[in-house]
């Protein structure tokens, strides 16, 4: 397994990280256990959760995958496992989280209070990456910063990250940092993928400048890239056929944008490069996530132990220039089909 360092940071981690945010809602605790021992096995050191884990989000599942992702690590040696996991965004944002009665933030008080809840929900002493899930639109990162430095200072905190944020708030985030001489995002997470390439137009350019690591989620886009959804059939128990039934326009904003006429048609032209190419699109569209060098660990997903075979396979391959030609011409067709 090649390893990669996260940013500047001392963790290494295998190029395909573990997410886990269908543990405990569209899979069981027996199938997440399956599912990430075989991942465990396979060399996969990275396993990514949240506090607000499962979705979508409810306030009655909150917290129950940290729950399960701690009794596993119960069965592993904790050394072994670079451990990530989130503060719930602030509520001055694009959603409400369902906890903490709908007044988080990324303020001391929040920052600690999550913290705490996360270690005694994952059973451990420390995380490895602790994330910002979404940024606070109102506290000032600068406070925000002297919380995360001081959770890295007691030891309960390894390094930090920052999620779904813009190249203006990771390059504002860092130079405060600096400036005050607090502990730094050393990642960022990220939407990317065949279906979003959004991250390129500037993100990257952030990253590769400032030796800071994109942890990609949906590198599948969501599973559309799978190719199980068509024009004709959405399979009735996936994630975005329940998402556009679903009675939360929110939630059916997200179906939309991951499920949606152009989504469709590009992943029928990645399909069929991946088949003149003798691979499933599922692993052409890993390898081709794993392949950008601002990228330290695309975390992948899963609702069955059986959907791992083809994203692990992707562990296997190097994608040649014909195919990221061919991949480069869908998007000049059909570019940025998630908007």
């Amino acid at each position: 397994m090649e390893y990669r360092y996260i940013g500047r940071s001392g963790l290494r981690v295998s190029p395909l990280g573990m997410g886990t945010m269908t543990f405990g809602s569209f899979c069981d605790k027996r199938e997440s256990f399956a599912i990430m021992d075989k991942a465990y096995d396979r060399g996969i050191n990275f396993f990514d959760t949240a506090e607000l884990y499962p979705v979508p989000p409810r306030s009655s599942w909150a917290g129950e995958t940290e729950k399960i992702v701690g009794e596993w690590l119960e069965t592993k040696p904790r050394d072994s496992i670079v451990l990530a996991t989130k503060v719930a965004g602030a509520a001055s944002g694009w959603f409400v989280p369902p906890i903490r009665h709908g007044m988080t933030a990324i303020d001391r008080f929040h920052i600690e209070r999550a913290v705490e809840g996360s270690l005694k929900r994952l059973g451990t002493d420390y995380i490895d990456l602790y994330q910002m899930h979404w940024p606070d639109t109102v506290v000032p990162i600068e406070e925000s910063l002297e919380a995360f430095d001081r959770l890295v200072a007691s030891g309960k905190v390894r390094y930090i990250g920052t999620s779904n944020d813009t190249a203006y708030g990771l390059t504002k985030a860092n130079e405060a940092s600096r400036y005050l001489g607090f502990a730094r995002f050393e990642s960022i997470q990220n939407n990317f993928s065949l279906l979003n390439r959004r991250f390129m137009d500037e993100l990257a350019t952030v990253c590769r400048k400032e030796s800071i690591s994109l942890l990609p989620y949906a590198p599948l886009g969501g599973g559309v890239l799978s190719g199980k959804y068509n024009g004709e059939f959405y399979p009735p128990d996936a994630r975005y056929t329940k998402y556009l039934g679903d009675a939360n326009p929110r939630i059916r904003a997200q179906g939309e944008k991951y499920l949606n006429k152009k989504t469709l048609e590009a992943t029928a032209l990645y399909m069929e490069i991946a088949q003149t190419a003798g691979m499933s699109v599922t692993t052409m569209a890993i390898a081709w996530s794993m392949r950008h060098d601002f990228v330290a660990s695309s975390i992948i997903g899963a609702t069955s132990v059986d959907q791992l075979d083809e994203t692990l396979a992707a562990l296997e391959v190097t994608l040649d220039d014909e195919i990221l030609g061919a991949c480069d011409r869908v998007h000049e067709a059909i570019p940025y089909p998630m908007g």
